[in-house]
């Protein structure tokens, strides 16, 4: 019997116990699941049964805790949101007290982010591909992209940085064009020099 048979039975009756590798909650393999997913294919590139089958699971399980398509959708980006959101927090562990620390700390971390993302940012590659059509997730993802640009802009501030709402700005859109740069060129394209573009960008508003 499969693991994937063993698992969907598990979840409908007690006739078949599982094993250690299957008692992550329905739930959580999911999301994980339909997280690289989305990824890998794309939102619109995949449906509920292949998302289901391969989370080792039914349709109506995932029905059961998800009403729709679209709330998993959400569901996904928000735990992609929190997991972006989390720099703040190291950056503050890291570097208490010093905010120029914390922003050149910013720049590495995002720096290999972008080495470790080949598939760039899912909430930006979420936000295009839904456009206009009006899908609940577009909030989201607003929301985060700006709460990350004012977080920044802060930072920028507390550092000392002349126009910091400028400079944010500029580190953003050298963020964003460089996760599109990797994507359209490769990782030996121009968004190798991310780390120093933003460097020279933050000595400028120094």
């Amino acid at each position: 019997m499969s693991r994937t048979t063993s698992a969907k039975k598990s979840e409908t009756s007690n006739e078949i116990s599982i094993g250690p590798e299957d008692r992550i909650p329905p739930r959580e393999r999911i999301v994980s699941t339909a997280s690289e997913l989305f990824r890998e294919r794309g939102i619109r590139g995949i449906g509920v049964d292949a998302i289901a089958d391969a989370a080792s699971t039914n349709k109506m399980t995932l029905y059961r805790h998800f009403g729709s398509k679209d709330e998993l959708v959400c569901e996904t980006l928000r735990r992609a949101s929190e997991k972006a959101g989390a720099i703040w927090r190291d950056l503050e562990m890291a570097y208490p007290g010093n905010p120029r620390a914390q922003l050149y700390a910013w720049v590495e971390m995002r720096a290999q982010c972008l080495n470790g993302e080949p598939a760039g940012c899912d909430l930006a590659n979420a936000a295009i591909e839904l456009k206009g059509e009006g899908h609940p997730a577009h909030e989201m993802i607003e929301r985060h992209k700006a709460e990350q640009r004012d977080r920044l802009a802060a930072l920028c501030s507390a550092a000392g940085a002349r126009e910091a709402e400028l400079l944010a700005d500029t580190l953003t859109l050298l963020l964003e064009g460089a996760r599109v740069s990797r994507q359209a060129m490769g990782a030996a394209s121009c968004c190798g020099h991310f780390a120093k573009a933003c460097n020279a960008a933050i000595a400028s508003f120094a």
